[in-house]
């Protein structure tokens, strides 16, 4: 996905945030929270692939560090989104449950029974969605089977200060991160970036529509995962 960048100097809002093109897009969206919804737009992976500097992301995108900067200056400036890098830890993980997890459980079976309408009405048209029932199949069954290790185990060791000894959980639920990130990937090239066909029906419109924005909450879950409530835990919580 593209979007248009503001291209205005970038000079000003770097020396005011102190940071410079060797940044991780991770520590941007942490740091910065707005930058995630630019990072969306534009297409940079700051959840799964995070810990890439912002100059080595855009060099491989074709992108203008500098305008990413001010694009990003632009939406922190509007943006009261929270900083969860400074916030308790239980808070961090009862945000994470209620605003991703529980939304999880509901939104993947109506995504799955769209999708096979969509499927099932259309069927005989070449640019249908073919298989995309098949792969949220495989990924609900997944999530489900995920978001009982974090709710079940992982996130009680967290709260009762395990330390170190949560370093193998998290490699192994950041790896099943990158493989729902791969289920999300192979969605996107089959939707043609979401985008229906000009005559798509309004339930096909819709499908596309929600798919848009399970992808960007998804982003958003895991990097909160990954980056910010993972990291705490594994330097002992930290603040």
């Amino acid at each position: 996905m593209t979007g248009v960048i503001p291209l205005f100097s970038a000079g000003w809002f770097t020396r005011l945030m102190n940071i410079d093109s060797s940044t991780t897009l991770a520590n941007l969206a942490t740091t910065y929270p707005a930058a995630s919804r630019v990072f969306q737009r534009i297409g940079l992976d700051y959840c799964c692939g995070g810990r890439t500097a912002l100059s080595e992301a855009c060099r491989a995108r074709g992108l203008d560090t500098g305008a990413v900067l001010s694009a990003i200056e632009a939406e922190e400036a509007g943006s009261s989104l929270p900083r969860w890098d400074t916030a308790p830890i239980p808070d961090l993980i009862d945000f994470i449950i209620t605003q991703y997890h529980e939304p999880l459980r509901a939104e993947l079976p109506a995504l799955i029974d769209l999708a096979a309408k969509v499927e099932r009405r259309h069927a005989e048209r070449p640019d249908v969605p073919r298989g995309l029932r098949a792969i949220l199949d495989v990924l609900h069954e997944r999530t489900l089977e995920h978001l009982m290790k974090e709710e079940r185990v992982l996130f009680p060791m967290i709260l009762e200060h395990i330390g170190a000894g949560v370093r193998g959980p998290v490699r192994v639920l950041e790896a099943e991160h990158e493989d729902h990130a791969h289920n999300l990937r192979r969605i996107r090239q089959l939707t043609h970036n979401f985008t229906p066909p000009a005559d798509a029906c309004t339930s096909w419109r819709a499908l596309y529509l929600r798919l848009e924005a399970f992808e960007e909450d998804f982003h958003n879950h895991v990097h909160l995962e990954n980056n910010v409530l993972f990291v705490r835990a594994l330097e002992g919580w930290g603040k």
